[in-house]
């Protein structure tokens, strides 16, 4: 198993993977996504590879344009960077049918990412989507 070192997870792939939360700029993603690249936690709805991630931001970007993206905590071992991220913005735009009013959107995600040849192969995606549906208005609080 290749070793990534603790660098790594603030080196150009990962750095060019949260920079498209936080500019909506999905270029970044061809610096650091594998063509090969595999959601293994893939929502339905979605599609597979390359194309997941940047339809990820597009998508939710549009119900919040102003999104951004704190890294908390940054962990490498071995192959495999594991980033507590923080979201927030306003939901200004649409979610599905629902239109945002300006309300704050705050919430957690993590993500655990295999990188081998200095892109990022696969991730595991665990978001916190209770909070943030509930701050959509999707599902009661």
């Amino acid at each position: 198993m290749p070793l990534v070192s603790a660098a790594a997870g603030s080196g150009p792939p990962c750095r060019s993977a949260r920079a498209r939360w936080g500019t909506g700029d999905t270029r970044h993603l061809d610096a650091a996504i594998a063509p090969t690249f595999t959601d293994r936690t893939l929502p339905e709805g979605r599609p597979q590879g390359p194309e997941g991630p940047a339809f990820a931001s597009k998508s939710f970007r549009a119900a919040v344009p102003d999104l951004s993206c704190e890294v908390e905590q940054l962990i490498a071992a071995g192959d495999r960077v594991v980033a507590h991220l923080r979201f927030r913005g306003r939901f200004t735009g649409a979610f599905g049918d629902r239109k945002g009013a300006g309300q704050a959107v705050d919430f957690i995600a993590t993500d655990i990412l295999r990188v081998q040849d200095g892109r990022i192969t696969d991730n595991w995606h665990i978001g916190d989507n209770l909070t943030l549906f509930q701050q959509l208005g999707v599902v009661a609080r």
